[in-house]
């Protein structure tokens, strides 16, 4: 159906109140009845302007029937209808827990077409302060700076998909201002602590082979937990991602695609892993490179290795990194040792190099002044033989 400018039906009339009402068409039903907005003030001549403002807002929209459901019954159908085969298990669940426990409460029952950016801007300074649904010692009701942001690319997202299905004819989110980025400072195991960590690894000799492919490959912990013999290609060398498993729910450990479409990548191992990995093998007992100690027909739990790196991590004297850490500690060690972004960022399974490079630009300055000093060197030796000569 075309879309047509809203206008003013000629409905004005005075109320029983002593308000004045008007009203527009925004759109229409399926059989082709109109679809109203009233507005009301306290003048006629109020009434005319906020009119004339609404017509202007609703400018070349042609809303549908359902234009009339609360964000809650939309947020509820745009799971089911738009997102349910379009992003992973672990993100879906997450999607509808900050439906249900976060945005429902607040504004699941407003109509949906008429949301506005200052109630939506309301909600996030509400939701930040008081969105917790546990109560939390350190924190208490508040949510931390990356669950707002979340909220609000869930919203996004979905109004967005509401205006291209002709139920709303703005995104409200737009506009609004949401907390910055607050991660957790990166933290990196630097050569000498490396060193040492390697040396406590060396003696562990059930966990030595995840740790020295974890920290010769970078994978993510969900990653390499679900690595199956399949996906080693040993005459190649390399090794194949395909797969991630999550966290326990309900006595069950979830396995499903890697985290990014980018994730699903193939990256060569380095001789010394490839040596390891190839005699591991040879005792394998199962599908999996790295399956559970007591259930070996399961993946190892992501979990465990969590726990164990923080012994070994004590044992060594080391700072308590996360397992991500390890993560950030061979990339870092690679892009210092000459691995370009682009290859970088392909092994770590990115969606593109700037992210890598942005994520690593600690490094990627001291390799600039390295260089600077190299370049500095080299001229003042030509400039030194000059004049010798």
């Amino acid at each position: 159906m075309a879309k047509r400018r809203p206008s003013g039906d000629g409905m004005v009339r005075k109320r029983y109140d002593g308000r004045w009402e008007g009203r527009i068409v925004v759109g229409h039903k399926n059989n082709g009845e109109p679809i109203y907005r009233y507005v009301l003030a306290k003048t006629q001549s109020e009434l005319t302007q906020k009119l004339h403002d609404k017509i202007e807002m609703y400018r070349d929209a042609d809303l549908s029937e359902d234009c009339n459901m609360t964000l809650g019954e939309w947020l509820d159908k745009w799971i089911i209808e738009f997102m349910i085969f379009t992003i992973r298990e672990g993100t879906l669940s997450a999607y509808k827990s900050l439906i249900e426990h976060q945005i429902k409460p607040y504004l699941g029952n407003r109509p949906l077409s008429t949301l506005t950016t200052n109630e939506i801007q309301k909600f996030y300074n509400a939701v930040k302060k008081n969105g917790r649904v546990h109560v939390d010692k350190e924190h208490g009701t508040e949510l931390a700076d990356s669950m707002v942001r979340k909220i609000h690319m869930l919203l996004h997202e979905a109004l967005e998909t509401a205006v291209r299905q002709r139920l709303a004819v703005n995104n409200p989110t737009n506009g609004t201002t949401i907390p910055k980025n607050n991660y957790p400072a990166k933290q990196i195991l630097n050569d000498e602590q490396l060193e040492r960590f390697m040396e406590i690894i060396k003696s562990d000799e059930r966990w030595y082979d995840f740790f020295y492919t974890e920290l010769t490959t970078g994978l993510r912990r969900g990653e390499i937990c679900k690595l199956r013999w399949e996906d080693f290609d040993e005459r190649n060398g390399k090794l194949k991602i395909r797969r991630s498993v999550g966290r326990i729910k309900n006595g069950v450990l979830p396995v499903g695609e890697t985290k990014t479409e980018m994730g699903m990548r193939e990256i060569l191992l380095p001789p010394s892993t490839i040596e390891l990995l190839l005699k591991r093998k040879e005792n394998s007992v199962g599908n999996w490179i790295f399956p559970n100690f007591y259930r070996p027909e399961e993946p190892l739990n992501p979990q465990s290795a969590y726990t164990h790196l923080k012994v070994l991590l004590k044992k060594a004297g080391l700072p308590l990194i996360r397992f991500h850490d390890l993560r950030h500690t061979f990339a870092t060690h690679a892009i210092a040792g000459g691995v370009d972004a682009k290859t970088l960022s392909g092994i770590l399974g990115h969606t593109n190099a700037s992210f890598t490079l942005d994520t690593y630009t600690h490094v990627t300055t001291d390799m600039q002044k390295n260089a600077a000093k190299i370049v500095g060197n080299f001229m003042d030796d030509i400039i030194g033989g000059m004049k010798n000569g």
